[in-house]
């Protein structure tokens, strides 16, 4: 790791000769409740399991090599993750980086309730060569459960076996454990109870879908081990501490928007490292906003509520940040020797995050805010939710409604764009488009966000971080729509239920939104804001 800090040096020092001296990692190994509050909290202390992780899983390597084995050996083409946030994102980041080996089956992550995105993972796939993977800590998540409740309608549709199509992920004596029991799965594999979801990438939510794609789990875990190690050490070479420093003195500096970059290799990580943060430190009225996957402007492009960080994958080009730190920008740089290194970089950036939550006062396991948004969607969908204004949604060719948002952004502000579509290809490229063309309108940081994935990463930065914030929701129609088999509503109604949710815990939190309703054609309904925004230049 290289750090350029410029004026931040100083209180970057200060803060790790402290920890330095009052035994910060030995304090945080010991699960210290004073690390983060005057007294053990509820999710304080009993989420710290995951410290242990690269030592306690290294023991489950074998099981997980020898059933990755068993799978690829009966021929199973396709692995379906059916999850959500910190259930789906690192197995995303390990199929995105490593691929998957020959042999082996390529996994596809379903977190998306759009009536599109479970069309199509179902055409995507051949259903007798799919093992699913239903991961849930808590056995209770609605997506997850909706997703289940689908593809094992659509098995029994096909006149296939049902349960041996199935593993669950999740935490002992868990509502979904029961499940998998009752409807005979061919495996379920229990999580320390003591790991928070976004904490769990080393736990089996991560490592059973590695290993199924043919990752070296073992190198994972032992790169992890080393840096948890140094974690352990002298806060001037701790890796954890000294990045946890960094991020926490530069957000009470007013640089508190983290911009992650890396090289392609790594290109999926940054969602990763997003939701650990946002849902980390994003809670009573502070914290760190992540910038995932904005494209680098040059130096004068940028005011001073910036981090810079970048991680390089040897052999690749970096990702250019010589000229943000020789502007005064401050630029933090870590180097990964091999992909497997991901372990050291994810340990790393747990250990950095409970160590920001420190610096900014805040309790950095629990979720606060993200039940409200939960709470308001089951209302929506029950038709609960009176006395409120109707949703008015605008065209996304009204240039003068997108204006006049645009005009209430307050200072050193965020904008955040909510997209409840399916997650494609085109539909990345034409977000990308827009958040870059807002970040050129106005400078402001930008994070794109589909829901309702995002719900359960940044959605608690959302509603329980900074109050310098603009939000825009993009709904469209979607058609057609799909029931949730066992269920009484369709996935059309959850999604619309969840964006409604989404949006009047905004409101209620006084952040400002405005919501574009896109159509049934979604993609032209996207080209069109884009236009718009375009325009207003």
């Amino acid at each position: 790791m290289t750090i350029s800090l410029g004026p931040l040096a100083e209180a970057v020092e200060a803060r790790l000769a402290g920890w330095e001296s009052e035994g910060m990692a030995r304090r945080i190994w010991a699960k210290d409740p004073t690390v983060w509050a005057e007294t053990d909290l509820p999710e304080l202390t009993d989420r710290l399991g995951w410290l242990s992780l690269p030592e306690e899983m290294a023991a489950a390597v074998s099981d997980l090599e020898g059933f990755a084995g068993e799978i690829a050996n009966e021929g199973i083409r396709f692995v379906v993750l059916l999850g959500m946030g910190g259930s789906s994102l690192a197995p995303e980041v390990f199929q995105s980086t490593f691929g998957n080996a020959a042999g082996h089956p390529e996994l596809i992550v379903l977190d998306s309730t759009h009536p599109g995105a479970v069309q199509a993972v179902d055409a995507r796939i051949e259903l007798a060569d799919t093992l699913f993977i239903v991961a849930s800590k808590s056995g209770t998540t609605l997506e997850t459960l909706s997703f289940f409740r689908y593809f094992w309608n659509r098995l029994v549709q096909d006149g296939l076996p049902q349960g041996e199509h199935f593993v669950a992920l999740t935490d002992p004596g868990s509502a979904l454990e029961d499940l998998a029991a009752e409807r005979g799965f061919r495996r379920v594999f229990s999580t320390p109870p003591g790991v928070g979801g976004r904490y769990s990438a080393l736990t089996y939510f991560g490592l059973v879908p590695a290993a199924l794609i043919g990752a070296d789990v073992a190198a994972i875990l032992s790169a992890a081990a080393v840096t948890a190690a140094a974690c352990r050490g002298s806060a001037h070479d701790n890796p954890g501490l000294q990045l946890g420093a960094v991020w926490g003195e530069a957000a009470l500096a007013g640089r508190d928007k983290l911009t992650v970059v890396t090289s392609p290799g790594l290109a999926a990580f940054p969602n990763w490292l997003e939701q650990l943060i946002a849902e980390s430190t994003g809670k009573d009225g502070t914290g760190i906003v992540p910038v995932a996957g904005e494209d680098l402007a040059e130096p004068d492009g940028y005011g001073d509520d910036r981090l810079f960080l970048s991680y390089q994958l040897a052999g690749e080009p970096a990702p250019g940040l010589d000229a943000l730190a020789n502007a005064g920008h401050p630029v933090l740089s870590v180097a990964l020797q091999s992909p497997e290194e991901l372990g050291a970089a994810m340990f790393a950036a747990e250990v950095a995050t409970a160590a920001a939550g420190a610096v900014l006062g805040i309790h950095p396991f629990n979720q606060p805010d993200v039940q409200v948004a939960k709470e308001l969607a089951r209302q929506a969908m029950a038709g609960e939710l009176g006395g409120g204004a109707p949703i008015e949604a605008a065209d996304p060719a009204d240039a003068t409604r997108l204006a006049g948002w645009l005009a209430a952004l307050p200072e050193r502000a965020y904008i955040g764009i909510s997209g409840y579509v399916p997650m494609t290809a085109g539909a990345v490229e034409l977000l990308q488009g827009l958040r870059h063309h807002l970040r050129h309108l106005t400078g402001a940081a930008t994070t794109v966000g589909f829901g309702p994935r995002f719900l359960h990463s940044t959605g608690q930065l959302h509603k329980g971080g900074p109050a310098a914030a603009l939000f825009l929701q993009l709904v469209d129609e979607p058609s057609p729509d799909v029931a949730v088999p066992e269920t009484d509503f369709t996935f059309g109604r959850l999604v619309a239920g969840q964006a409604e949710g989404d949006y009047r815990a905004l409101e209620d939190r006084g952040q400002t939104v405005m919501r574009v309703q896109l159509g049934a054609d979604w993609p032209a309904g996207l080209e069109t804001l884009l236009d718009t925004v375009s325009s207003l230049a």
